[in-house]
């Protein structure tokens, strides 16, 4: 088996290990501004305790939300550790963060319980109550909601992680909150006041690729999540500021299913640290909305006779189905996006990402997982079955998982891992939400044409090399082979 040496970078990674990096298989020891438009939001009522857990946990799953809990800071909240101190695993060690917070109630939720309900009620009251009075206390200026700094997430998806998770926990809760309870206006009003600040935050090509990072297109499609979950909520949220956040996530990946050249910050100026994996799972994210509805529109077209059973997805065929000829090379696009992601999801030089397992490989198969529940499709229990298999096998003894390189942090990573294994809970609270009218009455159709010039020259292009202007690691010293997971090796 081949050695690989991680090389410590000097504004990105520090790896705490040698030797053989193998897949999965690591030991886990301990510009101006465009204008907003503020509009009411879809005159669809929301239900309160509406979305129930449908699958049932797999034992090794149920153990990370027990370590999960048991991790919970008296404040109500968890912590994902300093930047500055990686090798920390000890989770009461560490200063509570409301990105790290939001991030572990979120798979509390997912897994089965509420603000009102479920196993881990009152973990997740007790974090909402610290989420709550962190806004409250947060000034109106400015897009942050803590004047905490340089924690892991901050340092490695971005300075606003904090507001784009906490929006989408808030708006999460509120979704499944009756008006009546004792937490909701203080819920509703601090959801009002993320908002606000994420679409002042907001930069003209879509993502949210500011206040430093190393890897800042997640926390781009983060913010895309939140303010998704926002106006599902019942929010009013700038449909132009959704559409143009799909745009920038779908305009990482081609056609073709391949990273393409952009400007969007970052260690490497494309906003993913030179690792495709975070630029492809994010690009598959905000591709997601419109390959589902290219495929319900192809469907719907067939059983009403509109188009051949055996009809291809062209654009022709798409025009058949009423759409003009702008919207329909999009979703024909879209489709074959998604149709090419999927079968990169064999690639484990792609799956390797940076060469070993941090949080942002857990977060980039958590929205390939949320991008595949959406999208709909065949090959989802393929997919769910690699990882729950490939997960299991990295877990650490307690319970939890943690990383070797960026996020290290165990509360991070396990909370991640439970929403990526529980995701098929929300599976009609993420196609409902994402399928909210986001385009409508609004400038998409124009940021679609300008998009489709673009999108012809990205098709002819394979991946594009990385410029070497970084202190980042090579893509050798990151790792070239796939060798199948074979046992654990201490990486710590």
């Amino acid at each position: 088996m081949r050695k690989i040496f991680v090389i410590t970078a000097a504004i990105g990674c520090i790896s705490f290990a040698t030797g053989n990096l193998v897949i999965f298989a690591q030991s886990n020891q301990q510009e101006a501004k465009p204008k907003v438009t503020r509009v009411s939001a879809p005159t669809t009522t929301v239900t309160k305790s509406k979305f129930k857990p449908t699958t049932k946990l797999a034992p090794f799953v149920a153990k990370g939300i027990n370590w999960l809990v048991k991790a919970q800071n008296d404040n109500g909240g968890w912590g994902g550790g300093s930047h500055a101190r990686q090798q920390e695993r000890d989770p009461h060690a560490v200063k509570t963060d409301p990105a790290t917070t939001s991030f572990a109630t979120l798979a509390l939720i997912r897994s089965g319980s509420s603000l009102t309900s479920g196993p881990n009620q009152k973990e997740v009251a007790a974090a909402v109550e610290y989420l709550v009075k962190t806004v409250e206390q947060a000034s109106d200026d400015g897009p942050r909601i803590t004047d905490l700094q340089g924690t892991q997430p901050q340092s490695k998806l971005g300075g606003l992680v904090d507001t784009t998770m906490t929006t989408q926990c808030l708006a999460r809760v509120l979704q499944d909150t009756s008006d009546s309870h004792a937490l909701y206006t203080r819920i509703d009003k601090a959801l009002d006041k993320c908002i606000a600040k994420l679409e002042k935050a907001q930069k003209a090509d879509g993502s949210w690729n500011v206040a430093g990072g190393w890897a800042p297109v997640l926390q781009s499609s983060n913010g895309l999540q939140a303010l998704e979950m926002a106006q599902a909520s019942g929010k009013q949220v700038a449909p132009e500021s959704i559409a143009r956040a799909r745009e920038y996530q779908k305009s990482k990946v081609n056609v073709a299913g391949r990273k393409v050249a952009g400007v969007g910050g970052g260690a490497m100026g494309a906003g993913d640290a030179g690792v495709e994996l975070y630029s492809f799972s994010s690009g598959q994210r905000g591709n997601a909305v419109d390959a589902a509805e290219a495929d319900k529109a192809f469907e719907d077209g067939k059983a009403q006779g509109k188009l051949a059973k055996d009809a291809e997805f062209t654009v022709n065929n798409f025009q058949k189905l009423g759409f003009d000829q702008k919207r329909a090379r999009e979703l024909k696009d879209a489709y074959e996006r998604n149709e090419n992601q999927i079968k990169r999801l064999n690639d484990d030089n792609l799956l390797r990402g940076f060469g070993n397992n941090g949080g942002e490989e857990f977060v980039s198969f958590l929205l390939t997982s949320e991008s595949m529940i959406i999208a709909g499709g065949d090959k989802w229990d393929k997919w769910n079955d690699k990882m729950h298999g490939l997960l299991k096998k990295i877990q650490n003894d307690d319970g939890s998982w943690s990383g070797h390189h960026c996020i290290t942090s165990p509360v991070f990573c396990t909370a991640a891992v439970i929403q990526c294994l529980t995701v098929e809970n929300d599976t009609d609270l993420l196609r409902e939400n994402a399928a909210e009218p986001a385009k409508k009455d609004t400038g998409a159709e124009k940021i679609g044409a300008e998009k489709i010039g673009a999108e012809e020259s990205a098709e002819k292009s394979s991946e594009v090399p990385e410029s070497s202007d970084t202190n980042e690691p090579s893509s050798a010293a990151k790792g070239t082979e796939s060798t199948p997971a074979a046992s654990k090796s201490d990486q710590s």
